[in-house]
């Protein structure tokens, strides 16, 4: 990158001025990470100081019947497939108890698009989660495309299913079914009619409602890092009519090494992709943060990127490491090298303080449920974030 280029990003990033389109494709085509990641992380640290944000959290997937057959996807099933299933509202609920354990405040669930469940069924579930859970339990459930589903299949419009699933206990929706909003690739991924304007219109809705929702981003496929700054950017200006998103995910697109097992590759973009390396994780993260000015936090969703990566990220603009997932079956094992599938409280801990922060425990509206302390100073060579 010009020298001169390079300063002007600096001085207009670091004086809180609005990066432009073009600023953030010049941003990504940096080749001096070491600058990016440190322009990125002194804009987190002006925001969130030392904090890396955490919850203890559990996903549960209801069902993985789906009517659409995205191209990313290895999590749906057809009707009739042998691993196909659909949960009782009853084993909901016995598996939603078994998970209470370790001091849980958010449950999350995500669903396949089910073609015969009626409508009624999702309410009820959530009304039954919440009676229970315990008070503290916060049901963060439903994509954009979920919401939509549910319109065509009860005839109701989108603030009116709102209104009910809030009645029965629903305090965020989630942030999927973003992926990335561009219709050049979304044509060739999404297999589902939830774009952009519809994406956005449910989200609008729901912050008008008082809900604050997360915000993603699928990276890493068949996508240009142009694609990734639009999609932003289209982000960045709906929040700045709401307000409504509290954080921004990016989340790395993954190549199927689990499901496999029964022969099938349902993952149709695997045979002519390759996974973002870690520098392509964190440019991604680090360029997201200095669009993103409007928007508190920024997430890394360890699951999706290796828990290796996820501490650089928090070095690179994350100020946010995602809970204490068990089981989490939409995607898998994010390097193929043991990433776990599940982090205690403790493990997030010391993964935080490793990475020289202090680790703040909070709940699905980012209030603070406990603070802790940071990195033991006594420790030889003990971490420190890094400077800008």
């Amino acid at each position: 990158m010009d020298a001169g280029l390079k300063r002007e990003l600096e001085e207009k990033a670091l004086s809180g001025e609005r990066l432009s389109r073009e600023d953030g494709i010049a941003l990504y085509e940096s080749d001096d990470l070491a600058w990016l990641g440190g322009l990125a992380h002194e804009v987190r640290t002006r925001k969130n100081g030392d904090v890396v944000y955490f919850n203890v959290n559990r996903h549960l997937n209801m069902t993985n019947v789906c009517t659409a057959s995205c191209a990313y996807c290895s999590f749906q099933r057809k009707p009739g497939e042998k691993d196909a299933y659909t949960m009782r509202i009853e084993e909901a609920v016995r598996l939603a108890r078994a998970m209470e354990g370790d001091g849980l405040t958010e449950l999350h669930i995500v669903n396949g698009l089910h073609p015969t469940l009626p409508w009624r069924y999702y309410p009820r579930s959530l009304r039954a989660l919440k009676e229970a859970l315990p008070e503290q339990v916060s049901l963060k459930a439903f994509t954009a495309t979920e919401i939509h589903h549910f319109e065509t299949i009860s005839g109701l419009s989108a603030s009116e299913i709102l209104d009910e699933l809030i009645d029965a206990g629903l305090e965020s929706l989630t942030g999927g079914g973003a992926e990335i909003f561009d219709w050049e690739v979304r044509q060739h991924i999404v297999d589902h009619a939830t774009h952009w304007e519809d994406w956005s219109r449910i989200h609008r809705l729901a912050h008008a409602k008082g809900l604050k929702t997360p915000c993603t981003m699928l990276y890493g496929h068949i996508e240009e890092r142009r694609h990734r700054v639009d999609h932003v950017l289209r982000l960045r200006e709906l929040q700045d009519e709401t307000g409504g998103f509290q954080v921004f995910i990016p989340l790395r697109y993954q190549h199927d090494f689990v499901d496999m097992k029964d022969g099938k590759i349902r993952n149709r973009l695997q045979a002519r992709t390759t996974m973002a390396s870690g520098a392509e994780a964190l440019r991604t993260f680090a360029v997201s943060r200095l669009l993103f000015d409007n928007v508190p936090h920024v997430k890394v969703f360890w699951v999706m990127h290796g828990v290796q990566t996820a501490q650089l990220a928090l070095q690179h603009g994350a100020d946010d490491m995602d809970g204490s997932v068990v089981e989490y079956k939409i995607t898998h094992d994010a390097d193929d090298f043991g990433t776990p599938d599940k982090l205690t409280r403790d493990d997030l801990l010391e993964l935080i303080r490793d990475a020289g922060f202090r680790p703040v425990e909070r709940n699905t509206r980012y209030e603070v449920v406990r603070e802790y302390e940071g990195p033991d100073p006594a420790r030889r060579e003990s971490p420190q974030p890094m400077r800008a």
